[in-house]
């Protein structure tokens, strides 16, 4: 699935500053985009990710590729450079596109270690192994990544 990465750029500048992650769908029409998901919150969070599919921003390209995959929970995600999540495994796989990478970035997928590069590929990940997300670059890596209901 390739999608338009110029359209999906240029929808993004219209968010708001974050630093982290920011949701592109929420639980309700008002909710906090920045609202942070940090330790626990994110065990309470994925009991309840099917109620995050709510479009939170006028992006309709955007949303329509959401709709379209029929995702939840879907977070524009920013990995500072030199930097790592923790070794973990989600509930159901992820859809990632990634905006802004770096061939030093890639995903630990259990033993296998991938690159995504960002050319408007919507890449279906199967997070629901063990796996964590690396940033061995100097630049930020952004992606789009949204669960599967």
């Amino acid at each position: 699935m390739r999608y338009d990465l110029e359209i999906i750029k240029r929808e993004l500048t219209t968010l708001p500053w974050y630093k982290n992650q920011i949701y592109l769908q929420g639980s309700s029409k008002d909710m906090d985009p920045i609202e942070p998901t940090i330790g626990q919150n994110y065990l309470v969070v994925d009991e309840t990710e099917n109620k995050y599919n709510i479009p939170l921003f006028d992006i309709p390209y955007i949303n329509g590729i959401l709709e379209e995959h029929k995702l939840v929970r879907t977070r524009l995600m920013k990995m500072k450079p030199k930097t790592c999540y923790y070794w973990h495994n989600d509930k159901t796989k992820r859809l990632h596109i990634p905006i802004e990478t770096h061939k030093h970035c890639f995903l630990l997928l259990g033993d296998e270690r991938v690159h995504l590069p960002a050319d408007g590929t919507a890449y279906v990940i199967d997070t629901t192994q063990k796996h964590t997300a690396l940033n061995c670059s100097k630049i930020d890596r952004i992606h789009i990544v949204g669960a599967f209901q």
